[in-house]
């Protein structure tokens, strides 16, 4: 048996180790964030190996009563739609849809329909709806040409929607692979005090890039150890062993990252917080390939824009000179959030008998290969 063939009996995975100082919320999701919640829909049939996952700023209407945000786009290699007005404008219309890469189009029809069901002015009286959908590629596991997400799938994530958040191989991350292991969706926050007040950074991933030999976990060089142990196989090793052992080919996956918090800042703060998201990224190994799409967005529920206010009242707003704080909570979350995202996820068999193995069944010693790595 190879260094990473699965186990019949992989026991039971270590938790996390908890990134950097700051605490974590009461539910280490991004549902710690108040009026947050996420739903998920799984597609989980043979072949079909994908789903949708959505993540609903507050709880009513989010054309009507809009909220801040703002992205950036740390490569661009992606598909999305809707982030050019999200850049002009700076806010959110409909909840946050993440998606495969076919099925972006689908989607967005999707958050179409169902805002002018609520709104019957959408693209009448009123201007239209700018619907917001992320997507990564996960045609390895998926058959992705068979494009099976439809409208249905999009309004069942939404009925689901709540704070109790799954995470792992669910909703958008069935197929999604991670560093040669199975991937998906990961969850965080942390708690912190900026200019004299206590607010919440959550962060969802959708995690779906690296390449084995670049993990790192909390500072410690797993993918390193982990590729010299399949390289150093027995005769005949696994295909999984095979198709990690090496660093030589291109990084070609994707990456979503969405940020929450309840502190107040406008849409220019919102992207500098954004930005920060690729420094939890880059604590993980990713090197922002060519082929990889790195999108962060983050967004505030600390006030809505009304749609058709004159005037936008604002609360007070943190202080450029105080973010540091948000920054720290930012880079921590999304970092703790892809690992959540490795350490969640469950084996996956999809389109032509591919498989990815999850973490746990790839490493279960990873206790002690934490130790030795450190």
């Amino acid at each position: 048996m190879s260094a990473l063939a699965p186990l019949h009996d992989p026991g039971e995975l270590p938790s996390p180790p908890h990134v950097g100082e700051l605490p974590g919320g009461p539910l280490g999701t991004i549902a710690d964030v108040h009026g947050v919640s996420v739903g998920h829909c799984t597609l989980a049939h043979g072949a079909l190996q994908t789903g949708v996952t959505v993540i609903r700023p507050h709880a009513g209407d989010p054309f009507v009563d809009k909220v801040p945000a703002a992205a950036s786009v740390i490569n661009g290699f992606g598909k999305s739609a809707g982030l050019v007005q999200l850049d002009e404008l700076g806010t959110l219309e409909t909840p946050i849809a993440l998606t495969n890469t076919f099925s972006v189009g689908a989607v967005a029809q999707a958050q179409i329909r169902a805002a002018a069901r609520a709104n019957p002015s959408i693209g009448r009286e009123w201007p239209t709806v700018n619907p917001l959908v992320f997507e990564c590629n996960d045609g390895y596991l998926n058959d992705i040409q068979a494009l099976a997400v439809d409208e249905r799938h999009y309004n069942d994530a939404c009925a689901a929607a709540s704070t109790n958040v799954a995470s792992g191989s669910v909703g958008a991350g069935r197929g999604m692979s991670c560093f040669d292991l199975k991937g998906g969706i990961g969850n965080a926050s942390r708690v912190v005090q900026a200019a004299g007040r206590e607010y919440t950074v959550g962060a969802m991933v959708l995690a779906n890039f690296g390449r084995l030999p670049m993990l790192v976990v909390d500072g410690h060089p797993v993918g390193r150890v982990l590729a010299q142990r399949a390289a150093n196989a027995d005769a005949r090793p696994s295909a999984h062993a095979a198709n990690v052992a090496g660093d030589t080919k291109p990084e070609q996956g994707s990456i979503i990252m969405i940020v929450a918090t309840n502190a107040p800042l406008d849409a220019r703060q919102l992207k500098r917080l954004s930005l920060r998201a690729a420094a939890g990224l880059a604590r993980t190994g990713s090197v922002y390939g060519h082929g990889s799409g790195d999108i962060a967005l983050a967004f505030s529920t600390a006030y809505t824009v009304p749609h058709r206010a004159q005037y936008v009242e604002l609360p007070p707003l943190v202080a450029d000179q105080c973010m540091d704080p948000l920054f720290r909570a930012c880079a921590d979350s999304v970092e703790q959030a892809i690992l959540d995202a490795l350490w969640s996820a469950e084996s996956v068999t999809g389109r032509d008998g591919r498989r990815r193995l999850s973490l746990r069944e790839s490493v279960p010693d990873l206790a002690q290969l934490l130790k030795h790595t450190s």
